[in-house]
């Protein structure tokens, strides 16, 4: 099985392990001075943590599922593990329209647990229903700068 590693320098390894057995529902497989590693199965992942003076510098991260119920599923159990979310807002953003809902680590890297629902015909980020726009929450990441032809609109989701 393959699955994609991802690396982060966070400031406290310990609150970085606290928080990511949280948000994945697992424990850490392997604990050192100032390390610390995740196998996780689903989503595959093999996540890495190094403490260093500065944590990562990242837009955000994300977990894209199959179905709306699964990341309901997800808000709800991030929730009851102590977790501040956003709730789960339907949105468009990034040519997609999604449910998701986001979570914020303990170095401010922002996590966006989603479904794809659709296709849209442009980058606007907004909510569909009565929430904050999409990528914008007060928790969400700042906007990336996206190369479009003739347009310095700025956009998130990557």
């Amino acid at each position: 099985m393959s699955r994609v590693q991802l690396a982060l320098n966070v400031t406290d390894v310990d609150a970085a392990v606290d928080f990511y057995a949280k948000l994945f529902g697992t424990e850490v497989a392997k604990r050192k001075p100032g390390y610390a590693n995740f196998e996780i199965a689903d989503p595959p992942l093999k996540l890495v943590l190094i403490e260093a003076a500065e944590g990562g510098s990242l837009n955000h991260l994300g977990v894209e599922t199959e179905l709306a119920d699964e990341v309901l599923a997800a808000e709800s159990r991030l929730s009851d593990t102590g977790l501040e979310t956003t709730g789960v807002d339907d949105t468009m953003c990034c040519y997609a329209t999604k449910t998701e809902t986001w979570v914020t680590d303990p170095d401010g890297a922002k996590w966006e647990w989603y479904v794809k629902t659709g296709d849209a015909e442009e980058m606007t980020n907004r909510s569909l229903g009565e929430g904050d726009a999409c990528c914008a929450p007060s928790s969400a990441p700042e906007p990336v700068a996206v190369a479009a032809a003739g347009s310095t609109d700025s956009a998130c989701c990557g």
